[in-house]
């Protein structure tokens, strides 16, 4: 998940937009001198300026002075804000009403009818690490057994795995390895040194500028014409709304994390301790993500897409307000919240079955036979500050609570024994769907993708997040009952990682990752998403055509200048 860099001067301004020192001296334009007692004070501060933050009228300085007020961005990289517990959650919905009880029901689709249309050619433009891009291909490989032609527009990193998958490939701008430790090291949004902003911020105009090539060049490799239809994009890739509107297709946004205003919980990558607050903290993300790619933004628009440039808040990332979502997880983990809409389809975790093609080592099955089912301990492609430290915890831990582990080496470079131990195994990436059903639990970063593995194959899990929206999974994994509190990587220590295996190993956790099991047995979220896809493709086309019949002709006609029919 990529997050843009911000530094502390000036609060939470990004370091490349600090205006002149003149801008913030400006007053903020409410009058509350005579405002008693001193709790409804801040509470007209905090009413008045969200409201008026949405207000396209007031000055993009102004409402940068006044975000700096409402909010302030944490060492681990959240947002985090406070508002009066007397304000009201319809004073805070600013223009995003919560839809009424119901709305998210969809009565007027049948997921078995496919739309009458002709075989489409489809652009997925994502960006990220393997588990971000792994859930599109799984997708794209559907989208083809309706006959569409799919492209798979990723990084370069990722070239083979998408052509071993039998989809075509583009590849986008920006490096996952580069962007993960970015993350990782600066928890985000807090870059550690200054120098850094610069590598942020050309990876992001990377990724940016390489959207439209990927939506309308040839096949590098057959050099035969594209000609695309629709785009499938995840948020990450944030210059596809814009391409969308320069081409004139619809554009369909699929994610692992909540991206869309709820009063149910807040984003993920804020901190808030009121409920009421929840559905703003969504804007207040969106504006702060909007604001460090402004610039990158307008200029993509107006040299790459001949469009006229967006104006700074007046509607961060230029987004329709329908645009339809699709999020990639379980109902049974975290059900669809109940003010969002029909163009809100939360279709299941999206599996693509690499266990039927896998052919283990012989070492490993040999071990594996050797004795109790092991412990999984693994954080995928991020890199870890220091591996031989955190080897050393893992190891201990497993000796203490006399288990077996396999530990995935992965980016992070773990597993460095000064001498073999026969309880622990080494390796390189597995397929999930086939490892984790050797093991008897899991402990990993807490990727979307991942902890959907760990689920799917009844294992207790312990999630240690890194960043983005990692915390959110592993607080649902623990409000379900099948995992620990979270230990945020920071945190990790021999102690709390005994602890966390302790709590997997209680029969009452695994009858509950059995039970959520079971219930994601029958989910299909492919076929879900691809459902979702061909629904939504079938409203735009609908609708595009009505609006065509409904323009009045262009031609002179002196028939119905007289009136005559």
């Amino acid at each position: 998940m990529l997050r843009l860099p911000l530094q502390t001067n000036h609060n939470i301004i990004p370091a490349y937009l600090q205006l002149p020192n003149d801008m913030y001296s400006e007053s903020v334009d409410i009058s509350l001198q005579n405002e008693k007692p001193e709790r409804n004070k801040e509470y007209k501060i905090h009413g008045l300026l969200g409201a008026k933050f949405f207000d396209t009228k007031v000055p993009a300085r102004k409402k940068l002075k006044w975000l700096n007020r409402l909010a302030s961005v944490q060492t681990d990289g959240t947002v985090q804000f406070e508002i009066p517990d007397e304000v009201k959650p319809q004073n805070l919905d600013f223009g995003t009403k919560v839809d009424t009880p119901g709305a998210s029901e969809d009565h007027d689709f049948d997921a078995t009818t496919i739309p009458d249309f002709p075989p489409l050619q489809i652009v997925m433009l994502i960006v990220g690490t393997r588990g971000d891009v792994q859930p599109f291909v799984a997708i794209g490989k559907r989208l083809q057994e309706y006959g569409h032609r799919v492209r798979l527009a990723t990084h370069s990193n990722f070239e083979e795995f998408v052509k071993a998958s039998g989809l075509e490939f583009f590849a986008l701008g920006g490096d996952p390895k580069v962007l993960a430790g970015y993350m990782v090291k600066n928890k985000g949004f807090l870059p550690s040194e200054p120098s850094e902003i610069h590598i942020q911020r050309s990876q992001i105009k990377d990724i940016v500028f390489s959207l439209l090539p990927a939506c309308t060049n040839a096949d590098p490799d057959t050099d035969v014409p594209f000609n695309v239809d629709a785009i499938i994009a995840n948020p990450p890739a944030y210059g596809h709304t814009h391409v969308a509107e320069a081409l004139k297709v619809p554009l369909h946004i699929f994610f692992t994390m909540p991206w869309t205003p709820t009063s149910e919980f807040p984003h993920p990558l804020s901190r808030v301790r009121q409920p009421v607050a929840n559905r703003l903290s969504y804007q207040i993300v969106d504006a702060l993500i909007w604001m460090g790619m402004r610039d990158i933004i307008n200029e993509f628009r107006k040299k790459k897409l001949k469009l006229r440039p967006v104006t700074y808040l007046s509607n961060p990332n230029n987004s329709p307000h329908d645009l339809p979502h699709g999020y990639i997880w379980s109902p049974h983990l975290v059900p669809k919240p109940k003010d969002w809409g029909p163009q809100i389809d939360v279709v299941g975790f999206c599996f693509l079955d690499l266990a039927s093609s896998y052919v283990p080592p012989d070492s490993l099955v040999e071990w594996l036979q050797k004795g109790e089912k092991p412990i999984y301990i693994g954080f995928g492609s991020l890199p870890v500050q220091d591996p031989n430290g955190m080897t050393e915890i893992i190891v201990k831990a497993l000796e203490s609570t006399k288990q077996r582990g396999i530990i995935n080496k992965g980016w992070g470079g773990l597993g460095n024994l000064a001498k073999s131990k026969d309880f622990v195994y080494l390796l390189d990436n597995v397929p999930h769907d086939w490892l984790f059903l050797q093991c008897s639990a899991v402990v990993h970063h807490g990727g979307a993708g991942t902890t959907a593995a760990g689920l799917k194959a009844a294992c207790p899990t312990t999630v240690v997040p890194f960043f983005g929206d990692q915390p959110f999974w592993g607080r649902q994994v623990h409000a379900r009952g099948v995992g620990p509190p979270p230990i945020p990587v920071e945190e990790f220590s021999l102690k709390k990682l005994i602890s966390a295996i302790h709590f997997m190993l209680q029969p009452e956790v695994k009858i509950s990752a059995t039970e959520l099991a079971n219930a994601m047995a029958d989910e299909d979220g492919v076929k879900g998403a691809v459902d979702a896809f061909h629904k939504h493709f079938g409203r735009w086309k609908a609708k595009t055509e009505a609006a065509k019949l409904a323009r009045p002709p262009t031609h002179f006609s002196m028939r119905r200048c007289l009136g005559c029919t």
